[in-house]
């Protein structure tokens, strides 16, 4: 079977535990864990007609950059880059990460989430922001780690992307 490593990669609290949780457990608590180092979770899909086996990293929120661990990347065959959509400076974090991911291990498949998507009221992120990523050849998803919404297709598409990298 096929093996492929994925990494979570975000500012503090935005949503990536909550994201696994979700995809590999069907859950969602509203109580907040920190991430202490990294937790590794494992989902068996079904893409392409081939069964994936993900190893999920769920690497602890860095709101310092340039402290994220390099050991916890290397050999990621993609990553999904999480922003809390209510909050407009885990966008700025996120443009951080992932230039530092990609100095750290080069192009590799990736998916911008904005998380928090039920909580539309306290959004802080505007419409052309995200047009200016999806121009820059971005793939973005909106999601919901509370309803589920987006979850499933984020690593389904994540997923077609590395095996068609």
């Amino acid at each position: 079977m096929l093996q492929k490593k994925v990494c979570m990669v975000g500012a503090f609290a935005t949503g990536k535990t909550s994201l696994i949780s979700q995809f590999v457990f069907s859950i969602f608590s509203d109580k907040y864990h920190t991430t202490v180092g990294v937790k590794i979770d494992k989902k068996v899909m079904d893409v392409q007609g081939r069964n994936i086996n993900l190893i999920l990293w769920d690497l602890y929120g860095e709101d310092e950059f340039l402290k994220i661990r390099i050991s916890y990347l290397r050999g990621s065959s993609g990553y999904i880059l999480v922003v809390d959509g209510t909050r407009h400076n885990t966008l700025d974090k996120a443009f951080e990460l992932q230039k530092k991911v990609e100095d750290s291990i080069g192009k590799v498949p990736f998916i911008l989430v904005l998380n928090k998507w039920d909580l539309t009221d306290e959004w802080e992120i505007e419409a052309h922001e995200l047009d200016a990523m999806i121009q820059q050849g971005w793939t973005v998803i909106k999601t919901s780690a509370k309803t589920g919404q987006g979850v499933e297709e984020v690593f389904q598409t994540l997923t077609n992307k590395m095996l068609n990298g």
